[in-house]
């Protein structure tokens, strides 16, 4: 990621539902997830990133049982403790590092 604003245009395209089901790719799950953990914290986080994804589906008419609980708790947490082991950095740079992270397979 390259810019804030390029992270709040993932972010706005998931929840206004515009990015089409088959752009949105595993790389913005965790774009959207990072900023969500930055922005509201771990809890809230979750609750935002079900909500949307629920949402999201609904939109595109996927099939819900696409949708794993399981699977978003999990990458929430991953992520929420790689966040706080970043210290004081920019959104960006958190964004950066988790999407490093995981194509290393350390995220998980």
């Amino acid at each position: 990621m390259n810019s804030e604003q390029e992270i709040e245009s993932v972010v706005r395209g998931f929840e206004t539902c515009k990015t089409s089901a088959d752009d949105f790719k595993h790389k913005d799950h965790l774009v959207v997830a990072v900023w969500y953990v930055h922005n509201f914290g771990r809890e809230a986080a979750l609750e935002r990133m079900r909500e949307g994804l629920v949402r999201f589906l609904a939109y595109h008419q996927v099939d819900p049982k696409k949708y794993s609980e399981e699977i978003t708790k999990f990458w929430i947490e991953r992520i929420a403790e790689r966040l706080d082991d970043t210290g004081d950095v920019s959104i960006v740079e958190k964004c950066n590092m988790v999407l490093a992270a995981d194509k290393r397979g350390s995220v998980s």
